[in-house]
């Protein structure tokens, strides 16, 4: 399918059977009496690597968890930590590991796996604090509590120490992969959605769930996936989803013996990368594409990768990786009728949100299937109220156009005829670019509409219609009337439809 871009947001790597950290011991109200009556001595000491890691705010104890202020513990592990304020979200990488922590929330992400937390990261007198047995152990340290000494002692990887430099920043990243290397790593783990409403693209974030656009799925009560190997699956319905940024998580009938994506960290990417998209264009299954991130966007709070790698109706939920393979965007809409590469993706940004929000409420799968028009029995006034509530506006990449003039009536032969007349500006303007738009839009009327009528003979006919202080020429007979006022009027059906067991569509530009 495809939308206006900034119209409507991955959703991540579903949970790891939901693994719960143990928490650091907290301190026994014996413990505490017995050390002193010094302030200092009820306060844990955090050593990394052997060296007393200075804290601007002394650790706390909750729920048996000890927190400590973030940029000191990521800064002693040698970590990049990025705090978005606006979703109040950390985000942490450190050579191929990265976690992301919400403020209050109960899970973490680890490299794309939903990890249940005993405590939330919190802010406290103006500091954000996180769990700091979660945090040393996924970035790869070993972490070792002496309650008696009231000691924590960290040790990172002793790798790590050979990736410094003497600035103590990290090595070079690995060398970027390949445009089929990446395709290698990643296009089994990428499948063709199709419902009954229409086709799409997708991506595998979990054992049974599948990462696509909320526009690919809604509306539809029924679907199955295909894997790059043939294997066709049932699908049970949406399990999350965030209509804003046009994303949603649907869990197959069984599980898939394909792993999840990797994940991407939102927060370094930069215009000008190398990306490869997969998807199913027209239903190409599993095509490949390569280009560049274009441009980076933000559009009513929700954040756009723009790309020159190609995409198309049916692309809707595919992939866009970096060139570390890992997943950056899905492939949401293009910007038809010009030369420019103007496609769209979703940042991973969004997913991580999702899998986040999913993970606190998980939700028993279901479709969402538009509600049928009902109209028997209905008056030729009811159904042209009816109808202009839902197909009164044709949406399309060059704009929306409002049907005006819209009359229903019942012929001599028994037809409901619907005639409405479209904007001659608009029409004029655009109608080559979107007749393809026109004739998916009279499509979906004329579909609805049989639903509701069931053995009606319907005919759909939307016009142009233009007045002229001319006669004008050329056209056929009957299209060109003089009117009382001495102008002339040119009239013809721009879209016609007819349908009853049988669908006829003709769009005219």
């Amino acid at each position: 399918m495809n939308i206006n871009p900034f119209k409507h947001r991955m959703v991540a790597s579903v949970l790891a059977a939901g693994l719960v950290l143990a928490p650091l011991p907290a301190l026994q109200p014996g413990v505490a009496a017995a050390a002193s009556a010094s302030v200092q001595t009820s306060v844990m000491k955090v050593f990394v690597d052997g060296v007393n890691l200075a804290l601007p705010q002394a650790p706390t104890v909750k729920n048996g968890t000890t927190l400590v202020p973030m940029r000191a513990i990521f800064s002693a592990l040698r970590a990049d930590v990025t705090w978005d304020a606006q979703t109040k979200t950390i985000l942490a990488t450190k050579g191929d590991d990265y976690i992301s922590l919400k403020i209050g929330s109960a899970y973490a992400v680890k490299n794309g796996a939903s990890v249940k937390l005993q405590t939330a990261a919190e802010q406290k007198n103006g500091t954000t604090l996180v769990p700091l047995r979660f945090v040393a152990e996924a970035l790869g340290a070993e972490v070792a509590v002496d309650t008696k000494q009231r000691v924590i002692r960290i040790t990172s990887n002793p790798q790590d120490a050979e990736e410094e430099t003497t600035g103590g920043e990290t090595t070079a990243a690995a060398k970027p992969l390949t445009t089929q290397e990446i395709v290698a790593m990643n296009d089994e783990k990428v499948v063709m959605i199709t419902t009954d409403k229409a086709q799409g693209s997708g991506v595998v974030v979990g054992g049974s769930l599948i990462l696509t656009n909320y526009h690919v799925v809604t509306g539809a009560s029924k679907a199955t996936i295909a894997l790059s190997d043939g294997t066709t699956v049932g699908v049970k319905g949406i399990v999350a989803k965030n209509e804003d940024a046009d994303l949603a998580i649907i869990q197959t009938d069984s599980a898939l013996s394909v792993s999840p994506v990797k994940l991407a960290s939102p927060f370094f990417v930069e215009k000008g990368g190398h990306v490869v998209t997969i998807g199913s264009p027209l239903g190409f299954q599993n095509t490949a594409a390569d280009g560049l991130i274009s441009n980076i966007t933000y559009e009513g709070g929700t954040l756009y990768y723009q790309t020159s790698a190609p995409i198309d109706h049916g692309s809707s939920g595919g992939a866009m990786f970096n060139e570390n393979g890992e997943l950056l965007g899905i492939t949401t809409s293009k910007i038809e009728g010009t030369s420019a590469d103007l496609n769209f993706a979703v940042s991973v940004r969004h997913v991580l949100e999702l899998l986040q929000e999913y993970s606190m409420n998980p939700t028993t799968a279901a479709f969402e299937p538009a509600s049928d028009l009902r109209l028997d029995g209905a008056t030729t006034d009811e159904i042209r109220k009816t109808f202009v509530d839902k197909f009164g506006s044709i949406a399309t990449n060059e704009g929306t156009t409002e049907l005006k003039n819209v009359e229903v009536t019942r012929d001599a032969s028994g037809w409901l005829v619907i005639n409405a007349v479209m904007d001659s500006s608009f029409y004029m303007l655009y109608g080559d670019k979107t007749a393809e738009e026109l004739r998916y839009w009279a499509i979906d009327a004329g579909a609805a509409l049989r639903k509701a009528l069931p053995n009606q003979t319907i005919q759909i006919a939307v016009y142009y219609q233009q007045e002229f202080n001319f006669e004008p020429r050329g056209f056929a007979s009957g299209e060109v009337t003089k009117l009382d006022s001495g102008k002339w009027q040119v009239r013809y059906p721009v879209i016609d439809l007819q349908e009853n067991d049988k669908m006829y569509v003709r769009v005219r530009t």
